[in-house]
């Protein structure tokens, strides 16, 4: 969602629309393979990436390179929905978890605690905590906060136009 508001917005994205819209993500998933192997130390595509909006999933911020800087747009949603959509995704794909949703939720926790604590004390990042729910249910004051926040003219009406209350399909 925060992806395609920034683009609505009239931010240039990196993406490589491999992963097309589906049952999960009817908008799309905004997202570059790529991302996946900044583990593995491939960082080339970042460099050639400046200046646009980029999704980088929370496990693996750690691994962007220190020498840029990041405005970074951290999308929170209670766990309980996060859990619920996992679930719904597993299930759509005939697939299974091989850790309890109690299990999943103590990791997915001190994983939210760690990176909270790690990217506070990062001074080549800005961060800019957003609640989901509140997105979707009042996008008007949010899509301000992110224009001020990144510092830059934003269409706000495209970008309240994106949240809907027909996809908040898992709510706590």
């Amino acid at each position: 969602m925060m992806m395609k508001m920034l683009v609505e917005g009239g931010l240039p994205a990196v993406m490589d629309s491999l992963r097309q819209a589906d049952e999960d993500n009817p908008n799309g998933y905004f997202e570059i393979e790529a991302s996946k192997s900044l583990k593995d130390g491939e960082k080339k595509w970042l460099y050639d990436s400046q200046g646009r909006v980029v999704k980088v999933i929370s496990y693996l911020l750690e691994f962007l390179p220190d020498d840029l800087s990041y405005d970074v747009i951290f999308m929170e949603r209670e766990i309980s929905e996060v859990l619920a959509s996992q679930r719904k995704m597993l299930q759509r794909r005939n697939e299974t978890s091989a850790l309890s949703d109690a299990e999943m939720e103590a990791q997915f926790r001190e994983h939210l605690r760690a990176v909270k604590y790690w990217s506070a004390r990062k001074p080549n990042m800005r961060i800019l905590f957003v609640k989901y729910s509140e997105m979707v249910n009042a996008p008007e004051s949010l899509c301000r906060s992110i224009a001020d926040f990144l510092e830059l003219p934003l269409d706000l009406k495209a970008m309240q136009s994106v949240p809907s209350q027909s996809l908040y399909r898992n709510r706590s």
